[in-house]
């Protein structure tokens, strides 16, 4: 697609996604939701990605949503109604959440409402320090979107996210580096470098199906409902993973002294019972 208010490029197995309306600090609209929707499920099915890196243009990440159009920006009724309204939010972070591939948030300026929530189905986010973090929905009379009701409290815990949520507060990134909401909080000028550091040690040097594998564990991991059903799903991907030339090239490299040279794709060469979850209908 003929992209407007993003960019996108792949260099040595990172695919970067900007935000790209500089002019408004990449405040949020449908036409951005739309293509960050179209890219994760590309980046998805590209064996040349390995890992997504998203920033911003500018001196921004993502302002939150575009509110030009007024008092009644939120009000979708004219075109939904409660029982089939899907927040754009929610559908960039589920898209997000189901790409296979590792996302780094480069949190390079301020990121406010959706410009937070957005990147809290990102694998990791590297903030820069003066930049202006907010959960501000209740300030706006609404209420949290983007799946963040799921994904905040599992992120930094309810107490804090409930914090977060009920007062709107809008705070320096620094302020919540000891938080868990960033792994790292940086230099403005440091941000995207230093994502750029994970995003080529990831590409560079592990296996793209044992990854993927990981990036699923992790995520579906958080809802079973005790260590012992963890157990059972990790035993059985060690199980089929030991078996797969890609372990035979770890071990072999390995005993080389080499770098390995992984050959599997996620596109072609996940288990058989890949995904072992069940997807809920929406």
């Amino acid at each position: 697609m003929d992209l407007i208010q993003t960019r996108y490029e792949i260099d040595r197995g990172i695919a970067t996604i900007t935000l790209h309306r500089p002019d408004s600090m990449n405040a949020f609209t449908p036409v951005m939701r739309d293509e960050l929707i179209t890219l994760f499920a590309e980046a998805d099915l590209d064996d040349a990605v390995r890992v997504v890196v998203v920033t911003g243009t500018g001196k921004a990440f993502c302002a939150g949503a575009d509110l030009s159009g007024g008092s009644s920006t939120f009000d979708t009724s004219e075109k939904s109604t409660i029982g089939n309204h899907r927040d754009g939010g929610g559908r960039v972070a589920l898209t997000i959440h189901k790409c296979r591939k590792p996302v780094i948030g480069a949190i390079n300026g301020h990121a406010v409402g959706i410009g937070i929530t957005m990147t809290l189905p990102m694998d990791m986010r590297i903030a820069a320090e003066d930049a202006k973090i907010g959960f501000v929905f209740a300030k706006r009379g609404v209420v949290l979107e983007a799946c963040s009701s799921w994904f905040l409290p599992r992120i930094v815990g309810i107490a804090k996210a409930a914090e977060l949520a009920y007062t709107g507060r809008v705070f320096r990134a620094v302020d919540e580096a000891g938080s868990g909401l960033f792994n790292y909080v940086v230099p403005k000028d440091q941000v995207l470098s230093k994502a750029m550091e994970i995003a080529t040690e990831i590409a560079a040097n592990t296996s793209a199906v044992s990854v993927a594998l990981n990036k699923a564990l992790l995520w579906h991991g958080l809802g079973e409902g005790d260590p012992q059903s963890a157990h059972l799903v990790d035993s059985r991907c060690f199980y089929w993973a030991g078996k797969q030339k890609d372990a035979k090239e770890g071990i072999q490299s390995f005993l080389e002294k080499r770098k390995p040279a992984f050959t599997m794709n996620p596109s072609t060469d996940m288990p058989d019972f890949y995904p072992w979850w069940k997807e809920p209908k929406v």
